[in-house]
């Protein structure tokens, strides 16, 4: 007992220290994590087939972005077609430094996605473990269905053309030429692809 007189002090101290650690998960509910690092993010996309999210603003989202990532806005995310309608797969969300993508994690924990997480530290921890990051707009419906927009397709008409009109660097190896492949000119990867 002459312990506890005399260390009530450093006693004191434990406990609070000791609630201090556990209140975070008190007033989240206590159940799952709220937030998973970049190896456990690439874990779930990998291996139970999570799906990434980035709920940053367009702007946010063209400057950087996780490769393979979803672009839902926060303020468009309730009710978004984007989500998976399985909603026991694990949703991973991210934003440029994580802020954003706690509170989208927690809106669909409401909404009956049991698994929704954020990526801790958001974009820049993804690039910091050298994860793909792509650059961008988001994907406009049209290129999403692997239908490309009229002017899209005029594009790779264009490019079409004018490789079939070119001469290849070197001059051989075109169709007609009475120059077997090998000789001559090398082979390019476009070449040998068509």
């Amino acid at each position: 007992m002459n312990f506890f007189v005399d260390n009530w002090v450093l006693i004191l101290v434990a406990f609070v220290s000791g609630g201090m650690l556990v209140w975070p998960m008190v007033r989240r509910g206590g159940g799952g994590a709220a937030a998973v690092p970049t190896s456990e993010a690439v874990r779930l996309i990998n291996r139970e087939k999570g799906v990434l999210v980035d709920v940053s603003e367009a702007d946010e989202y063209a400057a950087g972005h996780a490769g393979g990532a979803r672009h839902i806005p926060l303020g468009q995310l309730e009710g978004s077609r984007e989500l998976p309608t399985n909603k026991a797969l694990p949703v991973l969300l991210m934003c440029p430094t994580g802020a954003r993508s706690a509170r989208a994690a927690a809106m669909l924990r409401k909404a009956g996605y049991t698994r929704a997480v954020a990526v801790t530290g958001g974009t820049r921890a993804w690039r910091e473990a050298q994860l793909p990051v792509e650059r961008g707009e988001p994907a406009k419906p049209a290129e999403k269905a692997g239908k490309p927009e009229r002017g899209a397709e005029r594009g790779a008409e264009k490019v079409a053309a004018k490789a079939a009109t070119e001469k290849p660097p070197g001059g051989g190896n075109v169709e007609g030429d009475g120059q077997a492949p090998g000789e001559g000119a090398t082979t390019t990867a476009a070449e040998k692809s068509s």
